[in-house]
This record gives structure tokens, C-alpha cells and sequence, in this order.
């Protein structure tokens, strides 16, 4: 959390407001937040000051602002609790700020609680389908909003692994931007129990998966994504409301939406997974 829709709502935020618009000053606030520029918050600065805003991009929970200069954007990943927000100028200085950025008429900050997100100065470097993303991005697989996204491709890479389906859909090298809420949904509204092996599903189940995430996390977008708490909420500090379309993540022993069943919550890695007994039959060797 945020996850893909929650991190896209925020680009937008940024194009709106941060697009057409120069770094007068850049400054870290706290250390860990510059934690992945190598010269530390100097460099970021010397490299970001008096560059203009052209564009915005992002992959999956990665989102970066372009610059003048082609090889060089500002990049961020939100962690647990990152925020960018917009003020007017001369005000307070927000509660958990990490880094400040001066535009012309405004103020961006970037407003991190638990500390886990980033900012840097970033190299622009080829993927491989040629586009030109952050260093630390290059990495990343596609996401399911990207119009290169081929999801039979990705299914064919999801059954040659003997791994649990959920797993899979949270590797970033195989797709991006899916979290632990979007995976939930997904599963749950393709009928699959989340410790289902990938190996031992049909390849249309397996784009079904995909299918469905690609649609809740689109519905989530429209809906400005999914706030918890206010931890998560966009440039102008207003909250998602997709919680209340959640059909099983956070819903454990309330009836599922499709059958009655109460929704479970079994442990998953260091989450849990939320799922609907009935409609989502456990794998028989687990049953």
C-alpha cells in the first residue's frame, strides 16, 4: 500500500501540477529518503535544481517526473506510506516531510511516515522494449495498464513455475503493480484459491488472473484508488473510496459478496491473503 492504481492516481496529480513548471530548490529533509542516490541529498540537488518539468511516467508502484534533460528525471516509489503534495508557498512545513521541491508557484513535497519510499535523481536508460525509464526501473516488468503488456506471454511464464499463483503475481519480474489487495481481488473474482499452484492451472485461468486485475485495479482508479487510512491520499490530500468495492481483502468473516460464505485470512509471507472458501477451493493436497 499504495499499490498501482494509488500510485497512478498520484502521477496524474503530478502532471497536473508539477508539468510545465522548474525545480527552483531541492532539498532532502531526512536521510532515508535519498537512501538510493549514490552522492546523497548534494547530488540530487545539484542535479535536479533549475531543470524544468516535461512529463511524468510510471511502472507499475514506480513513478518518476521527466526533465529538460532526456537522460535525467526525478524518480519515487511511494513504500508503505510515501506521499507528494502540493501547497501553496511560505506555509508549514508538513508532518513526516522528507524532501521539498520549490516549483514556480508552489511547493512539493514529498511526506513519508514510515519511511520506506524514495526520491532520486535518476539516469534515463533504454528498457527493453526501448522506452526510456529510470535506472532502477529497468528491471521492473511491465504492468497490466501498459499497452505492451501481453498477457498470454505472461501466463505462458506463470505456469512454468511451480509456485503458488498469488506469489507470482507479486514477482515484479514477471508483472508489476499488482500488490496484496489487487492480488486478493483478482483471485477472488476468477475463482482461484490463492496457494493454487500456477503449473497445475489451465493457461486461460492464468489470463484470467491477469484479466481480472487489470479490471479491478482500473475500477480502483476510477474510484481515486483505496485508502485504509490517511496514509494514502492524492496530491491535494483528498482519500481513494474503492474500499467499499472490495470484495474480500479486509473482509475476513463477513460474507462473501458472491455466495455468504465468511471470507477467510490465512498468513502469506509477511501478509495475509484474504479469500472466499467456497467460491475459491483450496488446492486438494491442502484441503
Amino acid at each position: 500500500m499504495p499499490e498501482l492504481p494509488e500510485v497512478e492516481v498520484v502521477r496524474r496529480g503530478l502532471a497536473a501540477h508539477a508539468v510545465g513548471r522548474r525545480l527552483v530548490t531541492v532539498a532532502a529533509l531526512h536521510p532515508r529518503a535519498v537512501r538510493r542516490q549514490a552522492g546523497g541529498a548534494d547530488e540530487m540537488a545539484a542535479l535536479l535544481t533549475g531543470r524544468e518539468v516535461v512529463g511524468t511516467g510510471r511502472r507499475g508502484k514506480f513513478l518518476w517526473l521527466l526533465t529538460d534533460d532526456a537522460h535525467l528525471a526525478l524518480a519515487a516509489h511511494l513504500g508503505m506510506s510515501g506521499q507528494f503534495r502540493v501547497d501553496p508557498p511560505g506555509g508549514a512545513v508538513p508532518g513526516h516531510a522528507r524532501a521539498s521541491f520549490d516549483l514556480d508557484d508552489s511547493v512539493l513535497w514529498f511526506i513519508d511516515q514510515r519511511t520506506f519510499g524514495w526520491v532520486s535523481a535518476a539516469e534515463l536508460v533504454p528498457d527493453a522494449s526501448g522506452a526510456a525509464v529510470p535506472l532502477m526501473v529497468r528491471g521492473i516488468a511491465l504492468d497490466p495498464t501498459e499497452a505492451d503488456f501481453d498477457a498470454a506471454v505472461v501466463a505462458r511464464a506463470m505456469r512454468s513455475h511451480r509456485v503458488e499463483i498469488k506469489r507470482l503475481l507479486l514477482d515484479q519480474s514477471l508483472v508489476s503493480g499488482i500488490g496484496n489487495i489487487y492480488a486478493d481481488e483478482a483471485l477472488w473474482r476468477a475463482g482461484v484459491h490463492p496457494r493454487r499452484r500456477a503449473d497445475r492451472l489451465p493457461a486461460a485461468t492464468v489470463r484470467l488472473v491477469l484479466a481480472q486485475a487489470s479490471a479491478v485495479m482500473a475500477e480502483s482508479l476510477a474510484a481515486g484508488g483505496t485508502s485504509f487510512d490517511a496514509l494514502y491520499v492524492d496530491v491535494n490530500g483528498r482519500s481513494g473510496y474503492f474500499e467499499r468495492g472490495l470484495a474480500v481483502y479486509g473482509r475476513h468473516g463477513r460474507p462473501c459478496r458472491r455466495c455468504g460464505t465468511p471470507v477467510a485470512r490465512e498468513r502469506f509471507a509477511n501478509r495475509h491473503s484474504h479469500f472466499c472458501p467456497q467460491c475459491q477451493p483450496a488446492p486438494r493436497a491442502t484441503a
